[in-house]
């Protein structure tokens, strides 16, 4: 990834670590559990019409930032799962930018995906904490990038939520919310 644009990436672009520590991955296995209350905090008492404003020109709007968080991190979920029941499975991609648009994405309630949010990180840091240091070095294949380590997408997670949590309270802070 090589944009920079401090709008579109406000917290910089994914950068992940070999050899994580047992620390390290706790660090960001609390940040992942952190998220939704995190999150929630960041709507709290925003309009309709603030959570329709996009995060940044051309860029979704932070009903659908909302709505994309569960739609993404219950995919990882699954290949975690995946991964620790298959030998380095093909994972599917799914189409994050179209499934932004459609209607529920545009005009549901946030409040269903805070709380779908909620639980979906409730049950994925229970699994993420009984994982062992082996375990984190099993691999999926994703048809973009490779094989990818279960410690490499814990990073890409925690990086996930961090991103998107950014363009909420930038887009607040830049409007005076």
């Amino acid at each position: 990834m090589t944009d920079h644009d401090p709008l579109r990436y406000p917290i910089g672009p994914f950068q992940p670590k070999s050899g994580l520590s047992p620390d390290e991955r706790e660090t960001l296995i609390t940040e992942i559990e952190h998220l939704p209350a995190d999150v929630r905090f960041a709507v709290a008492g925003l309009t309709d019409a603030q959570l329709d404003t996009p995060y940044r020109p051309g860029g979704w709007t932070v009903r659908q930032v909302v709505h994309h968080l569960p739609d993404s991190h219950v995919q990882s979920y699954l290949r975690y799962k995946w991964a620790m029941t298959e030998d380095n499975p093909l994972i599917k991609t799914y189409e994050e930018a179209l499934w932004a648009e459609m209607e529920e994405a545009r005009t549901a309630p946030v409040a269903l995906s805070l709380d779908f949010l909620h639980a979906l990180h409730a049950r994925w840091v229970l699994f993420l904490r009984n994982l062992t240091d082996q375990d984190y070095q099993r691999t999926i294949q994703h048809p973009e990038m490779g094989s990818v380590s279960l410690e490499t997408n814990l990073q890409l997670y925690a990086w996930h939520g961090k991103h998107h949590l950014a363009h909420i309270t930038g887009v607040a802070e830049r409007e005076g919310w």
